[in-house]
């Protein structure tokens, strides 16, 4: 019996992974979807890609309350968020964390952590995965940068050490905003991003 119950446990997550592997994320270039589907913000209004957009684009992030890597990385979230909103690039944090809607990914533990994290950007409920599976996005933290024409010009990591801030070399999403808003032509347009995966419903 015991046999049989950790077989379905192994066999539940080895399908979980499966099904992770097989989202395929967009492509730099793309142009970028579902912008008018309208998601619930801690605000308690109604956001979407088109709305949030500002006069130099979108930075949209798949987050979450609960991953580590989150957690580990949330000064860093902040400055990059700000350093978007002063270049007029906005800002679109979503949680796609479907699976655990009901515990500490829920709606009202996102307007907490957010109060305690001090978001002063957007922080929408990304309800069924809708954006995450409609991006390809399959990890938290995970960026996408859209240009003010609404296609995708960079995606992957906020920079190149997610684990240790202190030795980062590059600053890949900063760098891409300047380029952005410079009009300079984005000279590294994809890197791995690394975190949780993204929990979504079987």
């Amino acid at each position: 019996m015991k046999k049989v119950i950790l077989f379905s446990v192994m066999a539940f997550f080895v399908g979980k992974i499966i099904a992770q592997s097989n989202i395929q994320s967009l492509a730099v270039g793309t142009e970028a979807p579902m912008m008018n589907v309208e998601m619930l913000d801690i605000s308690n209004k109604s956001v979407s890609i088109k709305s949030a957009m500002n006069e130099n684009g979108l930075l949209v992030m798949f987050s979450c309350n609960t991953c580590p890597y989150v957690i580990k990385n949330q000064e860093r979230t902040k400055a990059i968020a700000n350093f978007a909103m002063k270049n007029k690039v906005g800002v679109l944090v979503l949680n796609s964390n479907e699976a655990k809607r009901t515990e500490d990914d829920s709606f009202e533990a996102m307007k907490k952590y957010a109060k305690e994290q001090g978001y002063n950007f957007y922080y929408a409920e990304d309800a069924k995965s809708t954006l995450a599976n409609a991006f390809g996005a399959t990890r938290t933290p995970e960026v996408f940068l859209i240009n003010a024409k609404g296609v995708i010009v960079y995606k992957g990591a906020i920079d190149d050490n997610p684990s240790e801030a202190e030795n980062v070399k590059r600053e890949h999403l900063k760098v891409a905003i300047q380029e952005l808003v410079s009009g300079k032509g984005i000279s590294i347009k994809e890197s791995k991003s690394v975190g949780c995966t993204i929990k979504r419903n079987s």
